[in-house]
């Protein structure tokens, strides 16, 4: 008998009127709105200018929906075109099925096309987002919660995940909440993404090198835990595998970058570096009005003493040049007034 256990939704939407309000996508959209606000923040702090995170975002977001659906629905196409299944399922991405690399994968791409656009070094940009995608993967876990998908074996632990869905050959039970080890590993990653970027301050794409490397070695443990159907190479399930390989290409990455290019990047967006100098132009232009003012004053203070001069000049010398200035001025009238 379960003395304590995590109790799952009754249902995965809600309706608000004729519209309704899946669990599953809710997470998602909160994941990538987190995600985006964290990354514009460490974007600035690197030298960026606000905003462009999410106009990349706007390109990377949908590619990366994409991406994480075809992986889902190729690794597990039986699920849609097996005998008595109905294709169309594929494209319903609001009942689950989103693979994370596939989402990384498609997603980089899109990243890509709009760091292209903007003329903005892709690895800066990784660097940046690493830790918010990390905090958008441990938010959009609770969708699976939602849809009462992708638990791990059979427990008693107090902290076991109660399923009480039939649906799809589910079995009523206490499961392993790999949901929740997942969702937890996650926010792991993400402090240790942003505790080593201060730390060591990690550029061109180490930090997200890191976010990967911490997350398949979390995934590789959580996924042999779960007991939904998968394809499994050698004993192993297919995404343990996948997790292994991308592990592994990201430690490569991080060791052979850190040799190449050590440091950080000095520009990340061109022109920002100018727009965050418009500040220090402006106090410039008023230290320059504060001289000519000042240089100004001199002037007055000099001519103060030089009219003086003149004045004792003027007085020893006679008042002839006065005389000749009223008649070169009287000329001048007159010149004047003709023209008129």
């Amino acid at each position: 008998m379960e003395l304590a256990f995590i109790p799952s939704p009754s249902r995965g939407v809600l309706y608000l009127g004729p519209v309704p309000l899946r669990g599953y996508a809710f997470c998602i959209i909160i994941g990538v709105f987190v995600a985006v606000w964290l990354g514009n923040r460490r974007w600035i702090a690197r030298g960026g200018r606000a905003g462009t995170v999410a106009d990349i975002a706007v390109w990377a977001v949908p590619f990366g929906l994409v991406g994480g659906r075809l992986y889902h629905v190729i690794t597990d196409y039986e699920l849609y075109f097996s005998e008595g299944r109905d294709w169309v399922d594929a494209f319903k991405i609001w009942e689950g099925g989103l693979g994370i690399w596939g989402a990384i994968a498609l997603g980089a791409l899109g990243a890509w096309i709009g760091c292209r656009r903007r003329g903005i070094p892709m690895p800066a940009y990784a660097d940046a987002v690493a830790p918010g995608i990390a905090f958008a993967q441990a938010i959009g876990r609770w969708g699976n919660w939602f849809n009462q998908e992708l638990y791990g074996k059979p427990t008693d632990l107090p902290w076991a995940l109660e399923i009480t869905s039939s649906a799809d050959g589910r079995v009523p039970g206490t499961y392993h909440p790999t949901f929740l080890y997942e969702s937890l590993w996650c926010i792991g990653v993400a402090l240790l993404v942003i505790w080593a970027d201060r730390r060591f301050r990690l550029g061109h794409g180490r930090a997200f090198a890191l976010y990967v490397a911490a997350y398949c070695a979390g995934r590789a443990w959580i996924e042999y835990m779960r007991v939904d159907d998968a394809h499994h190479i050698l004993g192993l399930r297919l995404n343990v595998w996948t997790a292994i390989l991308v592990f592994l290409l990201a430690v490569t990455y991080f060791v052979l970058s850190a040799k190449k290019r050590p440091g950080r990047e000095e520009v990340v967006e061109p022109g920002a570096a100018g727009s965050g100098g418009d500040a220090g132009s402006d106090e410039t232009a008023v230290g320059l009005g504060k001289d000519s003012e000042d240089s100004e004053d001199g002037k007055d203070s000099v001519g103060g003493k030089g009219s003086e001069g003149d004045r004792e000049a003027e007085g020893a010398g006679g008042d002839e040049p006065a005389d000749e200035a009223e008649t070169g001025a009287a000329r001048d009238q007159a010149g004047s007034g003709k023209k008129a």
